[in-house]
């Protein structure tokens, strides 16, 4: 069944049905000031962390799934009907309601029509700016005089600290004031404590937000709940809405909300705009002037073009035109911005992400979401990367999450020994020789930065110090500890168990750390990586290889995990991968693996984490036995690795396995068929449910995950095959010999690269020619010095 479909021109999904299978959402604003909105304006909004700073009331897990929201409501004086904005929250019945939602680069437009009226509703964040702008046009199409009010709506907080404002009710019930100054409603919390601007993670401070009307005559205001929807009602059908007037209520203590009730008289064929304003700050001071500066309507026009300008700017870094439409309206647009919003919110903020769990940069993850936005916010990355170096301890561990808005580097507490996670700073190994290789700024490696807690360091002693951190800590067969965990947070190896998975991290980072020494001219440290690299590669065939594939660890006991031997969890993908993408694998291993994980682990959907899935192990070490069968960690389909696999397939140059690994669970793949996914079909998602659940194909958890990065990546440097190196760029595609050739442009250092190529035999694999502004050039690197401000690049597969 479809939804909606792609609009490639203006880098819009464009939702035709309004009752999708989920509530398919949307991000606006920036890192200082973020709403999540889907296609019924619904969702929250938040300042710097969608903890510590939500101010727009939002209840999760519920049905549907994102109220409440920013609603509009109209009331018809003359017929006594009521309906919403948007589909939701009064769902009028879909054969007289007509909605329509495109969601664009950070804004979101719901257009509806009902008996004889048509609004349009434009929600955006404009750029750098602490308020977001609910655009508002109302039509006539019918041939009678309308008399019509507006409500909008919103529910606030008790406090700006989300978990408090939803469960420490006791508190939260006495601590929010209300007032109207000048038409505006001024939404307080905590007020009789001064305002702690240096101290946003203090819960306890007062603070402000406001709701400004620019464009309409108010007729009333509700700033209490109950008054608003009534005490037995919901927002399907509020009261004042309902009976057509608000009560002028002021909330003191109890359930604040922000309703701010207008006039609309419309002559057949006319049409009205209005703006809500929604921000930070009181509504006497920050409120009165933005209404005042809003008066003007240009100047809300200037503010939405210049954003989507902004980010149309911003996501061009790379351009494809493939074969596969719908591959393009990811890689030219979905995929690039979801990467984008990834990086801006981490795992804090979403419809399912409460904040509660991850309000900050998890170390881990953040690292990974570098590699896919990398060539196009350069600066931006570089900047978060010096953070996140600085958040390892002298230890050569990490610190499991680092809070932008508090972080102290050489001030921090450093994780206890138990805390840390095996994996943390391995990540730095892709994500550093990415930048460099990126910008050519070969010197970052000798910037000096300050560790967690103390001293300082180059960036490559940090690295150096990485290695060293998993080496001192290794067990009985000379492979890495899984300490508190490895990558995957539902296998618990125990301090002293062995992650297989984290060894081949640590082989890529050996081979990085090698070739980095090699680029800066330092034979010792050449010799002191080379030697280590060898003693891993012994140890990896010695301990890692259980015959047909590589296992996934041991328990400090030495007993075996992912092996032949094992009932359950007898395989798992990312040692296969990984032996392929560190170079860890024999030619014949590697080609042995792969095939292991198309007869074991490959579903039409994607690709298991592990067969078959847990319900008898150890559950004190497999944690994902708390999960069904079939689900995330217990044998489900994590996306995060399917990336993985489509890379090690190219390295082995298969282009037809890695494309139908990459279709099957590619989110525009399911564009027509969206009830079996159920999410949103243009962004990635965390976990699928495989073949031993009964919701096989089911998709849960969209937007912000690895996914998104990992696929990028794969795309583009993978199949795509356009990699950028210390000394200048490869292309090396790698994909279905069904495709006749592709068209990317790319932006490197600086330089536009037009790329065009060509695959008439028919290969997955393999260049043939290059010829690069007319003339021809041997093997599949163009050196920097070759290249001018604009490119003409011809590749010739065979």
């Amino acid at each position: 069944m479809q939804y909606g479909y792609f609009d490639d021109k203006n880098k819009e999904y464009v939702i035709i049905r309004p009752d999708t299978p989920k509530s398919w959402s949307n991000y606006l604003g920036s890192k200082e000031f973020g709403s999540i909105i889907t296609n019924n304006a619904g969702g929250y909004t938040f300042y710097k962390s969608g903890g510590m700073g939500r101010f727009i009331r939002m209840r999760f897990n519920s049905i549907p799934m994102d109220q409440p929201g920013r609603y509009i409501y109209f009331h018809d004086h003359n017929s006594g009907d009521y309906w919403s904005a948007s589909w939701q929250p009064v769902g009028k019945p879909l054969d007289q309601y007509k909605s329509q939602c495109c969601h664009g680069t950070a804004y979101t437009r719901i257009t509806s029509e009902y008996k004889g009226i048509t609004s349009v509703v434009t929600y955006f964040v404009p750029l750098n700016k602490l308020y977001e702008i609910w655009k508002v046009k109302v039509t006539n199409t019918g041939n009678k005089k309308r008399s019509l009010s507006g409500f909008t709506y919103q529910e606030l907080v008790g406090t700006w600290n989300a978990l408090d404002d939803l469960l420490n009710l006791q508190y939260v019930q006495y601590t929010a004031q209300m007032n109207v100054v000048d038409g505006i409603i001024d939404h307080a919390t905590n007020i009789n404590i001064p305002h702690m601007p240096d101290n946003f993670e203090e819960k306890d401070q007062g603070r402000h937000t406001f709701q400004a009307l620019v464009g309409a005559k108010i007729t009333g205001y509700d700033t209490d709940r109950e008054a608003f929807l009534g005490s037995y009602r919901s927002y399907g059908n509020p009261l004042a809405v309902e009976k057509g007037r608000c009560t002028n209520s002021i909330a003191y203590g109890d359930n604040p909300c922000g309703s701010l009730q207008f006039e609309i008289l419309l002559d057949p064929g006319e049409s009205k705009e209005m703006l809500i304003i929604v921000g930070i700050g009181k509504a006497g001071e920050e409120g009165k002037n933005l209404a005042a500066a809003y008066a003007d309507p240009a100047r809300v026009e200037s503010d939405l073009v210049s954003l989507i300008n902004y980010w149309h700017e911003r996501i061009k870094g790379i351009t494809a035109e493939t074969p596969d439409t719908l591959l393009n309206s990811m890689v030219n647009m979905w995929s690039i911005y979801n990467c984008m919003i990834t990086f801006a919110w981490s795992r804090a903020a979403s419809l399912i992400y409460t904040s509660s769990e991850r309000d900050g940069l998890g170390y881990r993850d953040t690292v990974q979401d570098f590699l896919g936005p990398m060539h196009a916010i350069t600066d931006e990355i570089k900047e978060r990367l010096e953070l996140m170096i600085t958040g390892q301890a002298s230890t050569g561990g990490a610190m499991p999450m680092v809070r932008p808005f508090s972080h102290k580097p050489g001030y921090e507490k450093a994780p206890a020994e138990e805390e840390y996670r095996s994996d943390d700073c391995l990540w730095l190994f892709n994500a550093v020789p990415a930048y460099v290789k990126e910008t050519g700024d070969i010197s970052f490696y000798d910037k000096v930065l300050p560790y967690a807690d103390k001293g300082e360091d180059t960036v490559m002693g940090h690295l150096k110090r990485a290695i060293g951190f998993n080496l001192e800590r290794s067990g009985q067969h000379g492979l890495p500890c899984g300490l508190w965990a490895d990558w995957n947070d539902c296998l618990r190896f125990g301090h002293n168990g062995e992650s297989v998975f984290v060894t081949m991290q640590l082989r890529l980072a050996l081979k990085e750390y090698l070739e980095i020494s090699g680029l800066l001219g330092r034979s010792e440290e050449e010799d002191w990586a080379r030697r280590l690299l060898e003693k891993v590669d012994h140890t990896i065939q010695q301990h890692a290889w259980d015959g047909e594939w590589f296992m996934r660890g041991y328990r400090h006991d030495g007993m075996k995990f992912g092996s032949k031997d094992n009932a359950e969890g007898a395989i798992y993908l990312n040692p296969q991968t990984w032996a392929i993408i560190s170079g860890a694998a024999t030619p014949e291993q590697a080609q042995i693996a792969m095939k292991k994980v198309q007869e074991h682990l490959a579903t039409e959907y994607g690709i298991a984490l592990c067969n078959p899935p847990y319900t008898s192990s150890d559950y004190t070490t497999i944690r994902a036995q708390l999960m069904n069968p079939g689900t995330k960690e217990n044998g489900g389909i994590f996306i995060h690795t399917q990336g993985w696999a489509v890379m090690a397939e190219t390295l082995l140059g298969h282009g037809n396995q890695a494309y139908a690994y990459l279709k099957a669970y590619l989110p525009s793949s399911f564009n027509d068929k969206a009830e079996i996914r159920e999410i949103e079909p243009y962004v990635v998602c965390q976990s699928t449910h495989s073949n031993y659940s009964p919701r096989f194909g089911k998709s849960r958890i969209p937007w912000l995950s690895g996914s998104a990065t990992w696929t990028y990546h794969a795309i583009t440097q993978y199949i795509l095959g356009i990699r950028p190196g210390y000394h200048g760029i490869t292309i090396d595609p790698c994909i279905p010999s069904d495709w006749k050739g592709f068209r990317v442009t790319r932006k490197f250092r600086g330089k536009m690269l037009s790329i065009e190529v060509k695959n008439e035999k028919g290969i997955e694999k393999g260049v043939e020619q290059m010829i690069v502004n007319g003339e021809r050039l041997a093997g599949k690197c163009i050196p920097t010095d070759r290249l001018k401000e604009e490119n003409t690049i011809v590749v010739v597969m065979g």
